[in-house]
């Protein structure tokens, strides 16, 4: 057996001339890069040219993956195991619906190039009319992929880092005034479900973070430190169950990283962790949402999950359902202004810069700092000034809510207390 590098040439039983080259094995398994042609040059200027690749890169790619086995395989056997499941999901839909089709499922991963790529960004952009931002997430995924290939020595280069990704978009969710603020807090003070929305207008808390809140996490400052999500069933039986839902296949799955930490409430509804320690928060709970928390606890039928929000009938609520909800009620305020749910989040930063409330505690509110640091160190050390930030907050809702007042004496509906 020839060594690693070491190449042969000869005519095989069709008359084409051969090259052979011995490239690393692989768990055991002998790997050859063959090389034909009808002209012997062709041959040895080829094998010249694949034994200097082999030096620079240690290795190279054999044929034979096409691009759909090659996602196929990764996503089940490698993002699986390093991703989040949400994350997962995200990328087999992009997979699936645009990287797949664009790229083409037969085409040989070895044969992809910067033009094969670009075929991907002008179907998500011109063909879908989707945003450059959908495109630039693709190109993420797609490279990501392409690393581990080159990894596995599938391919020799990564063609996605051969051309330049697409632009991120730019796109500014709206955001309440003061005033606006202060008619939706007033709009639901009687709804049964208002102090989820008082939550999120007051805190920025996300969506998972308000429905996965627990009675034993509510007290003189509110811990922020799970979330409720759906995730994603994968059948596990092959397909020969017939369900056509993965959630009512028998051996239905769940792959996550060994380091995700979730806890099963009902169905696909599970409570997690934050993805980052940036987002597992604690915020000082001070008034208005202190009062109107309470009610609202006081005033709701207990639930066997320990959640501070449910459906009438004690269940989880859903996420989607929930979005539609808000949908709702905005409408029904009358503001003509397209807020959408995570727009409270940035209605709560506006509120908390308007009321003097420094920049890095903002971000330690709404839990968008980069700083990897425990949660108990935070809540040590900013303690205190997390409890003046809050009270800032109070104290401008406050005001603004007796100008209101005056303002619009007679008005039909209460005012916060």
């Amino acid at each position: 057996m020839r060594g690693k590098g070491e190449g042969s040439i000869f005519k095989d039983s069709r008359g084409l001339w051969t090259a052979t080259i011995e490239l690393p094995s692989h768990d055991g398994k002998r790997r050859r890069k063959v090389i034909r042609s009808a002209d012997k040059k062709v041959v040895v200027d080829k094998l010249k040219k694949v034994q200097r690749d082999l030096e620079e890169r240690g290795d190279l790619p054999t044929a034979g993956t096409s691009v759909e086995q090659w996602f196929a395989y990764w996503l089940d056997n490698i993002a699986a195991q390093s991703v989040r499941p949400k994350t997962l999901a995200g990328y087999r839909s992009v997979v699936t619906n645009h990287i797949v089709p664009g790229l083409g499922p037969k085409t040989k991963l070895d044969k992809i190039t910067p033009a094969t790529i670009r075929r991907v960004h002008d179907r998500i952009t011109q063909e879908k009319n989707l945003s450059s931002t959908f495109a630039l997430n693709a190109h993420r995924v797609m490279s990501r992929s392409f690393e581990i290939a080159m990894r596995e020595g599938r391919i020799g280069r990564n063609p996605a880092k051969m051309m330049d990704a697409p632009r991120k978009g730019t796109k500014t969710l709206e955001a309440f005034t003061v005033d606006e603020a202060l008619s939706v807090l007033s709009h639901v003070a009687h709804d049964p479900l208002g102090a989820r929305w008082a939550l999120a207008l007051l805190t920025g808390a996300r969506r998972g973070e308000a429905l996965g809140l627990e009675l034993d996490r509510v007290g003189d400052e509110l811990d922020l430190s799970w979330q409720l999500q759906r995730l994603t069933w994968r059948h596990g039986c092959g397909g020969v169950c017939g369900r056509k839902y993965a959630a009512y296949c028998p051996d239905r799955t769940l792959k996550v990283p060994a380091d995700f930490q979730y806890r099963h409430l009902t169905g696909g509804l599970y409570l997690t962790r934050p993805k980052s320690s940036a987002g597992w928060r604690i915020i000082p709970l001070v008034d208005p949402l202190k009062t109107i928390l309470e009610r609202h606890i006081q005033n709701a039928e207990p639930n066997k999950y320990g959640l501070v929000f449910t459906r009438p009938d004690g269940e989880p609520l859903d996420p989607d359902a929930d979005t539609r909800a808000w949908k709702s009620v905005l409408a029904e305020t009358g503001i003509q202004r397209d807020v959408v749910l995570h727009g409270l989040r940035h209605t709560a930063a506006d509120l908390l810069y308007l009321a003097g409330v420094p920049e890095d505690l903002i971000q330690e509110i709404l839990g968008h700092s980069s700083r990897l640091v425990t949660r108990g160190y935070k809540s040590l050390r900013n303690r205190e000034r997390l409890q003046d930030a809050m009270g800032m907050l109070s104290e401008l809702i406050s005001k603004a809510e007796k100008e209101r007042t005056r303002a619009v004496a007679g008005a039909t509906r209460p005012a916060l207390e």
